[in-house]
């Protein structure tokens, strides 16, 4: 196989899926593999052009090629995979500028503050002047129809309350670093220009993304919250997770609220193309119930394990790369919890085209070869190799004025 092969084959790894309407769930989960599979054969066809700056990363090679990214933001908006590929955020509205970083009133937020940006009805594509470091008195409630966009800025939130997606669609999360997120709450918070309520005491998670949908968490930094860097709960769907970085915390992150809460049996999410990095335990992520598509992410640093699950979730691992901890009871990628091995072998677990180290290895369960699963011949060991090149720039990208981002 030549080298344009190869490079093609990387690059059409794409996880785009088929048609969603509204929140509903994909009726039939391999629709969304078999996709995968079309864009592979499709490769061949692909312009070459892709080649100047082509990274086989095909969110970065729809955006990252342009040096005038600065003033053609919204592209992003067209880059998404998986199944979040249908979040727009802020697409067709208005720039707005966070200038302010304070955070003193989350009542009554001031103008130029991020919290009066996130909370407005109408679409906005929210950027950032300068390099700043947001430390919010309470947790951030973003409404609908939000972009965050940190690029061009060093953005931190941190060592305070952090995101809540709460009831809402339709946002992306995009180039900012988020840590060191503490609970917050038994106060009143605004949500949107009309109306605040009372807000419990909240997690410490980084990204809480509850019922909602249609939601993309691309390219950010995370670590050392106090809770989970990214959970996903109460019948959210349509989710894509990518390009992210994230280190130094032991929970990562949750998809399904509890064993018991069913309605997460329609909850999809993609996870790819991110790096789990130093300091890491487990739950990378934990899943319950849904179906949940894990593809080209580097894994290179667990206590604990990688991947696991409880209440008959559908794992699709591909692609992945996979090293193990050199301590001998560590070696499992997988965690099959809160069931006996006469239940969870009939779980649909699968990994294909996965690469292991030191020592990893996944247990499969379920049915295997069936219906469940599309075909994806092409995703071998091979690409799955180049995934440490493919994340490499994983996390906040250090974007500079006029040139490739």
């Amino acid at each position: 196989m030549n080298s344009l092969s190869c490079f093609l084959i990387v690059f059409s790894l794409s996880l785009l899926t088929s048609n969603f309407v509204s929140s509903s769930a994909v009726q039939d989960p391999e629709l969304v593999v078999q996709d995968v599979q079309r864009s592979i054969n499709n490769a061949s066809r692909r312009n070459l052009g892709y080649l100047s700056c082509g990274t086989g990363n095909p969110i970065d090679d729809c955006w990252r090629c342009d040096t005038n990214w600065e003033n053609n933001r919204q592209r992003l908006a067209d880059c998404a995979i998986g199944f979040g590929k249908d979040a727009i955020g802020g697409k067709n509205g208005k720039i707005y500028i966070v200038t302010d970083s304070s955070d003193d009133d989350p009542v009554n937020p001031k103008p130029g503050t991020l919290r009066y940006g996130s909370i407005q009805d109408e679409p906005l594509w929210i950027i950032f002047k300068r390099d700043m470091v947001i430390t919010l008195k309470q947790e951030l409630l973003v409404n609908s129809f939000k972009t965050i966009d940190g690029r061009g800025a060093s953005v931190h939130i941190a060592n305070g309350g952090c995101i809540t997606i709460h009831y809402v669609s339709n946002i992306i999360i995009h180039g900012i670093n988020v840590h060191d997120c503490k609970p917050r709450g038994n106060t009143n918070i605004r949500d949107s220009p009309e109306h605040y309520g009372f807000w419990t005491v909240s997690d410490g998670d980084g990204i809480s993304i509850f019922n909602s949908k249609h939601i993309w968490v691309d390219h950010c930094s995370l670590s050392n919250c106090r809770d989970g860097l990214i959970d996903v709960i109460h019948g959210s769907t349509a989710i894509t997770i990518s390009n992210n970085y994230m280190t130094h915390h032991d929970k990562v992150m949750l998809l399904g609220h509890s064993d018991s809460y069913t309605q997460d049996k329609d909850m999809q999410v993609t996870i790819a193309f991110n790096h789990f990095g130093e300091g890491l335990v487990q739950r990378m992520p934990r899943c319950r119930h849904g179906y949940f598509h894990v593809v080209n992410n580097d894994y290179t640093h667990w206590e604990m394990y990688a991947i696991g699950g409880s209440a008959n979730p559908t794992i699709n691992s591909q692609g992945n790369r996979f090293l193990a901890p050199n301590n001998r009871f560590s070696k499992e990628v997988t965690k099959y919890e809160n069931a006996p091995q006469s239940e969870w072998n009939n779980w649909n677990w699968r990994s294909e085209g996965d690469l292991f180290l030191n020592g990893a290895f996944f247990r499969q369960s379920g049915a295997g070869a069936s219906s469940i699963y599309a075909r994806a011949s092409s995703l071998s060991a091979r690409p799955s190799s180049l995934v440490a090149s493919i994340t490499t720039t994983s996390g906040a990208l250090n974007c500079k004025k006029g040139v490739r981002c």
